[in-house]
């Protein structure tokens, strides 16, 4: 393999996969937060009214949009394609979980329009974006 070969990868692709790690691997803490007791009992009463009547379904379209972005962004940065696989399954755990979300915000939970946007509209756009950027590395051969 020559060095003409080999393909130079833009200090971005670094930097969005750096910040897909850490946002899913909050996100995970999260998770981890909401299946505690003591801590939802904590949270604001419109979170709570999220958290508490989450169904199954939801709960777990929950776990699989955190730790599927989570693994995903980290064979981003491992170079490795699957990452695209786990992107568009986190996206659509993503998906499920706010199918349930939005259903509660749009009831008379009490949400304020910045609460649905950080809630429910920011999860599904860096969702959408970390899959989006998972298919471009893709096809600039920086992932494989």
């Amino acid at each position: 393999m020559s060095e003409q070969d080999v393909v130079r990868i833009h200090w971005s692709f670094w930097a969005i996969s750096a910040f897909g790690l850490i946002w899913n691997g909050l996100a995970c803490v999260n998770f981890f937060l909401q299946m505690n007791a003591d801590m939802v009992a904590s949270f604001p009463e419109t979170h709570r009214a999220i958290i508490v009547g989450r169904p199954l379904w939801a709960t777990a379209g929950f776990a699989i949009a955190v730790f599927g972005g989570a693994l995903g962004c980290l064979l981003l940065l491992l170079r490795k394609s699957a990452a695209k696989f786990l992107l568009i399954v986190s996206l659509l755990g993503v998906v499920l979980t706010m199918v349930h979300s939005f259903r509660i915000a749009g009831s008379t939970a009490g949400f304020s329009p910045f609460e649905m946007l950080v809630m429910i509209v920011l999860p599904l756009v860096v969702a959408a974006f970390l899959f989006w950027y998972a298919k471009r590395a893709e096809r600039k051969g920086w992932i494989s």
